[in-house]
């Protein structure tokens, strides 16, 4: 055959497989000897596929007697519990299918991390593996990940062979290599290494968040997946609620139901005594939206054993495409701006039970939603500062891959003969998958910024434009070319992020092409280093006195040009280029994983190791130990004493910023009977920060003296507002629930994970967070010296900064070096230190300081109901005038005149509060009686 003629016929064989309607049709599968999964690129390569005989799966109907495990036909050797299905080995798994034309798995492996084998560190337990059967006519051999192992019979030895070989290869195939840990232990690989299109996007607050979602979920074209610890159908993501009455969560997931997008969420199942999110409420109201809605509640307690530990995370993936990730859950509360507002009323941002202030209520029942909880003209809510980002890529689909494996998990232990309830196979690469339609052409109208629209014409697939499909799924050396992603009008790929929601930055789209995903060398690395560095700040010159401009970065002045999202409060990242790895806490109980994962742990302790100036960490909870602490296990606490001691033993500037909420997010005054849980909290976090020996800045001051409090500082969050026009002045701590690291301005740890060990062991809370490494750089400043800044890092550090500070616009100069003392004593120690003087003086709000016992919260909160004659549980509300002392004589002052002198929102800890009481629950508390690791 001639080479033309060669040519000639792999051009018309790919044009011809292009079309997923032909090539998915009975009689061309049936030629082919291959199953629909053989031309559905998204899930990978084409590996092995075959029939087998299996035993666990329940009874198929079948209208032939074909199910003969091996060739006998003189002995009944085959009963009927063996049955022949089809198997299909994916790069990411193994599936099981009734029928070579049947898309949906009766069963599916996931492929994950497996157990080292004993005394090797090097060497892993095998995948598959061939079975000896008694019988020497019958050929089996195993598949073993997680918790699961399934047997499986071949016609002959040497399938069994082919298929054992095959299997154990595929687990280990690069860059993924899903059956080997990567760096940090993590199941997922370092994306990014090479241009693969991994790109990342920062959000600051619930509103910023919550938009960019709702235009995620609104472009939906196949299916949404969810995972939540709280999520509530009728909460409104975009405010005022009376003009957004499409963008409550369950008419957002309705619509797309209705045009046939498949939605998967996975709710937390919480132990009723103990928390009021109200799942089964959530999970009805879900179901009654649409058939193609299907949810699943886990874990069973009572079945499961679990009842202390729960399932935390919080993902939005929309078609494999985009994921959010990051501390907020889809539920009330959630919703705010970088304002922090305190009051709504009238209500025209929080409806209802949204008005939240779990300090001083949590609601009995949330189906009656649009009723109020609170008094708003007595109570303020409580303001809520949370991070989340977005992520497209290949970390995308590694998220998936978890929520796949999670759903899976829960499905086979929830619902394991509910056809209504599918298994899912995770996705493999990224491309312009069949049931988006046919073939696509993308036609750029204009390259203009103010017209960047981009128009999308259909075309059959032998029409002579066509060309997209031109893929030659047959070659499997050229089968990772299907990831391309790219809006090039020279390239096959199509950005199918839509053209509405191609970014939520207030960047000009600027087209770069994402290439496909490439093999790694050396992809296995437990404890990897962290390549923050490869930019040396030598080569940065100093510029004039704006030598790191707003536009750099910012580029505000352009938002105006984009359509999509528009956020002109700084609280939306630009979208960069970097590199991503997922890491997460998961276990048998949680993810059905063999081995315990705790990759988050590892990288919080290995960034901190390794950070050369500073850590700014965000977080809920701060409950961590030292070296020999036989209580709290997890290490993050001696990673950052380790780090101090370093700098200050080599005498060199290091800085550790640590901000957490005030107080503990329960409902209850810290004196009341009731409120036990919130005070063993603040117990496990003072030993963690001042108290005892087992405390940073005990150990730290015993060798440092006061230099100790050069090196780490430890801050809260309060704002304060009218509730209403003409209503009383209050105050409410700004609830910390962001779960962010960033290092040295060039590295970021985004999830839902907390600081305690609840979320680092692993083998407790199930968590998943990212690692965002940056590629783009910018000039900065660091220490007084010339600084290679990371884009995505840098301009998220700006914009918490510049919230917390209240900094405006031109301000935001004054704080791009975070370590010399003109920023980090004069503005960042100084503005909390002014902010807390102040509201101490208005307020007198707890927790304070100057309050050391119970005894004295009990007569400070006696003194001021007294002369208020209502207050909140925590103090927050002014005196309608404020006395003053101006020589000799007393002047009234309006409250609202003093707190005009705080600058944003930041505020000192209180390290001294309740110092000399022991926090601990006492005997005739129930608190005593549980579990302390319930606390930490």
């Amino acid at each position: 055959m001639s080479d033309r003629a060669k040519v000639a016929m792999q051009e018309y064989l790919n044009h011809f497989l292009g079309n997923m309607d032909i090539v998915n049709s009975r009689e061309v599968c049936k030629f082919l000897e291959v199953s629909k999964l053989s031309f559905s690129p998204e899930y990978g390569p084409k590996l092995k596929e075959d029939y087998v005989m299996a035993k666990h799966l329940p009874k198929l109907a079948k209208d032939d007697d074909s199910d003969k495990c091996c060739a006998c036909h003189w002995f009944n050797c085959c009963n009927d519990n063996w049955q022949k299905v089809w198997a299909v080995l994916k790069p990411g798994f193994l599936a099981l299918l009734a029928d070579p034309l049947d898309t949906k798995p009766l069963d599916i492996i996931v492929f994950d991390v497996l157990p080292a084998l004993a005394g090797n560190t090097e060497g892993r337990a095998s995948l598959a593996a061939e079975v000896k059967e008694r019988n020497p006519l019958r050929h089996a051999f195993k598949v073993t990940c997680g918790s699961r192992s399934i047997r499986l019979r071949t016609k002959s030895s040497g399938k069994a062979k082919d298929w054992v070989a095959a299997i154990n290869d595929a687990g280990l195939r690069p860059p993924e290599g899903w059956c080997h840990p990567h760096r940090f232990g993590s199941f997922a690989p370092q994306r990014g290494l090479t241009e693969d299109g991994s790109q990342a996007q920062w959000f600051v607050d619930g509103r910023a968040a919550f938009d960019a979602i709702a235009s995620s979920i609104e472009d939906a074209k196949s299916e949404i997946f969810i995972c939540g610890w709280w999520l509530c159908p009728e909460l409104y993501l975009r405010r005022p609620f009376h003009e957004q009455a499409s963008s409550r969560l369950d008419a957002l997931l309705e619509a797309k139901a209705k045009q046939g997008v498949q939605i998967y969420i996975l709710l937390y199942k919480e132990l009723a005594l103990a928390l009021k999110i109200n799942s089964v409420y959530s999970k009805r109201k879900l179901l009654s939206i649409h058939e193609n809605v299907r949810v699943l509640r886990y874990p069973d307690h009572f079945s499961t054993g679990v009842y202390l530990w729960s399932h935390h995370e919080k993902l939005v993936i929309v078609d494999y495409q985009i994921c959010f990730i990051g501390g907020l859950d889809l539920c009330f509360g959630r919703y705010d701006t970088h304002e922090h507002k305190v009051g709504d009323n009238p209500p025209s941002v929080w409806p209802g039970k949204d008005y939240y202030n779990p300090r001083e209520s949590e609601p009995n029942s949330w189906e009656d939603t649009v009723k109020d909880e609170l008094d708003r003209g007595k109570y303020p809510r409580m303001p809520w500062h949370d991070v989340h980002c977005a992520l497209w890529g290949p970390s995308c689909r590694d998220v998936a891959r978890h929520f796949v494996q999670r759903w899976n998990y829960a499905k086979r232990n929830k619902a394991p003969y509910e056809e209504a309830i599918p298994l899912l196979m995770p996705q493999q690469h990224m491309v312009i998958p069949h049931y988006m339609g046919r073939s696509k052409e993308i036609e750029f109208e204009s390259k203009n910024a103010e017209e960047n629209k981009k128009g999308i014409k259909r075309q059959d697939s032998f029409s002579s434009g066509s060309s997209l499909q031109d893929i030659p799924l047959l070659l499997s050396q050229e089968a990772k070319e299907l990831d391309s992603c790219t809006l090039s009008p020279k390239s096959n790929g199509l950005d199918t992020t839509a053209s509405k929601s191609v970014s939520f930055a207030f960047r000009k789209s600027k087209i770069e092409p994402a290439v496909a995903d490439t093999p790694m060398k050396d992809f296995v690395d437990d404890l990897g280093s962290l390549d923050l560095y490869n930019e040396k700040s030598s080569d940065v010159k100093r510029q004039p006195e704006a030598e790191l401009s707003d536009s750099d970065w910012w580029e505000m002045q352009e938002r105006a040009a984009q359509g999509g999202f528009v956020d002109e409060a700084g609280q939306v990242g630009p979208r960069t280029s970097c590199r991503c790895q997922i890491i997460r806490s998961v276990s048998q109980w949680s993810a059905g994983t063999s081995q315990i994962e705790e990759s988050i742990h590892r990288a919080y302790c290995s960034l901190i190791d390794k950070a050369e100036h500073f850590v700014y960490i965000e977080n809920q909870f701060f409950i961590s130990g030292l070296s020999g602490d036989e209580i709290i296990r997890n290490r993050v606490l001696e990673a950052l004493y380790r780090r101090i001691m370093r700098a200050y033993n080599d005498k060199k500037c290091f800085r550790v910023i640590i901000v957490i909420p005030l107080l503990p997010g329960f409902q209850g005054g810290l004196d009341d009977a009731g409120a036990a849980s919130v005070r063993a909290i603040m117990h496990w976090q003072y030993r963690t920060i001042c108290r005892g020996q087992n405390s940073i800045l005990h150990n730290l001051y015993d060798l440092l003296g006061p230099k100790a409090y050069d090196y780490i500082s430890f801050h809260g969050l309060r704002a304060h507002g009218k509730l209403f026009d003409g209503g009383p002045v209050a105050t409410s701590p700004v609830y910390v629930h962001s779960k962010v690291m960033i290092i040295d301005d060039r590295a970021a740890l985004i999830g839902s994970a907390n600081i305690n060990d609840r979320s680092l062991l692993g083998s407790r809370d199930s968590e998943i967070g990212v690692l965002i490494e940056d590629k783009e750089f910018v000039d900065s400043w660091m220490g007084g010296n010339p600084w290679k800044a990371g884009k995505f890092a840098l301009s998220l550090r700006l914009s918490l900064w510049s919230e917390h500070l209240g900094l405006h616009r031109g301000e935001i100069n004054q704080i791009i070096d975070p370590m010399i003392d003109s920023s980090y004593k004069d503005i960042w120690v100084g503005t909390a230190k002014m902010n807390t003087t102040i509201y101490q003086d208005v307020f007198s709000c707890v927790p304070s300081d100057l309050i050391h016992s119970r005894l004295a919260l009990r007569q400070s909160i006696a003194y001021w109901k007294e002369r208020l004659g209502h207050t909140t549980i925590d103090l927050g509300i002014a005196p309608t005038k404020l006395e003053s002392y101006h020589n000799g004589e007393v002047r009234e002052v309006d409250p609202m005149e003093r707190l005009k002198s705080v600058r944003g929102h930041l505020v000192s800890f209180p390290l001294d509060f309740m110092s000399k009481e022991d926090l601990r629950p006492v005997f005739n508390e129930s608190e005593y009686y549980a579990s302390p690791q319930v606390f930490h």
